[in-house]
């Protein structure tokens, strides 16, 4: 289990250059960033669009998602994943540290078919970046496989959680216990709260009993049973209760805003839109 002084020690993990201001998205405490994959729509495949929405909308942490890190193409993809460019990984490090924001998780899904190599890759890339965290939309089966690797590069693995209910798929409490069973304390919880609820769970009760091995959460509003992707406010998603129950118990988890809503405007813009929903939940 994750004590709260280890989670203060992977969140110094991050340290900024001089070269950029730092940009503050904390707001009463709370952590608020951004999962890149909002920004999908804009230039996949290019981190320094990544890096420059985060600055345009104001959030100040990132989890970075694998497409903005990978290259087009089938066969540029497989190479990438046999052979990673480790220099340059260690230089996307350098840009988010530049512009000021702090490079929390890799966002990098292991999948079953994957070797053995393919899946210590991911680990090998996140450890060029100098991170200590991996998020990983992956199955149940495939947490066995990761383990050595997160225990060998003491790179802790969020599993991240969808809606669907069914074998070998992470959606209800006993998926997320079934993965960390018997495995370290490197195996952990990525908890998207959209999707929790769309499946027809709690997750301000689940945050709150399982803290101590959740990385980080994806925020999304999302209709109970499972119900379509909404504009923050307009879905069943306790997001306000979520922001404030890590205010209340100082949780030192980041909110990632995952946005996934067909929205009326630009990317940026509806991330802007979700940020300011936030930070009028927190007021």
């Amino acid at each position: 289990m994750h004590t709260r002084r280890d989670f203060a020690k992977l969140a110094l993990a991050s340290p900024l250059s001089a070269l950029g201001a730092r940009l503050d998205s904390k707001v009463k405490g709370v952590m608020l960033g951004a999962q890149s994959y909002s920004f999908r729509a804009i230039e996949p495949r290019n981190v320094d669009t990544a890096i420059d929405a985060c600055r345009k909308t104001g959030l100040g942490y990132c989890e970075l998602a694998s497409i903005h890190i990978e290259p087009e193409g089938k066969e540029a993809l497989a190479a990438f994943r046999q052979n990673p460019p480790l220099d340059q990984m260690k230089q996307v490090r350098r840009k988010f540290d530049s512009a000021g924001v702090v490079l929390y998780a890799l966002n990098y899904s292991f999948r079953d078919d994957w070797s053995d190599l393919e899946i210590e890759n991911g680990f090998r890339i996140a450890h060029a970046m100098g991170l200590a965290r991996i998020t990983a939309s992956s199955t149940v089966s495939v947490a066995a496989r990761i383990d050595p690797f997160a225990r060998k590069y003491k790179i802790s693995v969020g599993m991240h959680n969808h809606s669907r209910i069914r074998p070998n798929e992470f959606a209800t409490p006993d998926d997320f216990a079934a993965a960390m069973r018997g495995k370290s304390e490197y195996i952990a919880i990525n908890l998207d709260i959209g999707h929790f609820t769309a499946a027809g769970f709690d997750p301000v009760k689940f945050l709150d009993e399982h803290h101590a091995r959740i990385l980080t959460l994806h925020l999304k509003d999302r209709k109970k049973n499972q119900g379509a992707n909404l504009p923050f406010g307009q879905g069943e998603t306790d997001i306000r209760g979520v922001l404030k129950l890590l205010e209340a118990k100082r949780y030192p988890i980041p909110a990632m805003i995952e946005y996934e809503y067909q929205g009326a405007a630009d990317p940026i813009t509806e991330v802007r839109k979700c940020f300011d929903y936030c930070r009028s939940a927190l007021a």
